[in-house]
């Protein structure tokens, strides 16, 4: 079955297979418009339960299983989809915000702007960000564009934390 970047894909496709629930964010890659900012805005929701139980190690340990399982589960489901990079294949959000919020100090005014700092990153795509996401394809090219623009989002808010305390 190929699709097209425009159409959406259904709860069917969703639940077909274990990757396609994975990189389709568990379901929040299906909103009908900025899957992307729906996937980010669902990793912020779920991080303090991802966070709280493990320690700093141990979380980091599982963010780079999920890169990894990113990289499988985006390169099926876009193959699926007859598009690389489908817009809602969104798993790689997530991961990446979940690394930006490990990395931000407390508060929800933090997480606020950790948010639009990495939603500003993942759209606008400043180089290399922009280079990964069009010469880097298939799964890891998935991933690798927002785990760059995390990096990115990391700086910009270490910078804030600078001048703002």
């Amino acid at each position: 079955m190929t699709i097209s970047p425009d159409t959406r894909p259904t709860v069917r496709l969703l639940m077909s297979h274990p990757a396609h629930f994975i990189s389709l964010g568990l379901g929040s890659g299906l909103a009908p418009r900025a899957p992307g900012t729906f996937g980010t805005l669902a990793a912020w929701l779920i991080y303090p339960t991802l966070r709280t139980p493990v320690s700093e190690l141990v979380f980091l340990a599982l963010l780079a299983s999920f890169f990894v399982a990113g990289v499988i589960a985006a390169d099926r489901t876009g193959r699926a989809l007859g598009v690389s990079d489908h817009r809602a294949i969104v798993w790689d959000e997530m991961v990446a915000f979940w690394l930006v919020l490990f990395f931000t100090p407390p508060g929800i005014a933090w997480q606020a702007a950790a948010f639009v700092i990495f939603r500003f990153f993942d759209i606008v795509k400043p180089p290399p960000i922009g280079w990964a996401d069009h010469h880097i394809k298939g799964g890891l090219g998935v991933m690798l564009d927002d785990l760059v623009a995390a990096g990115y989002a990391v700086l910009a808010l270490a910078v804030l934390v600078q001048f703002l305390g």
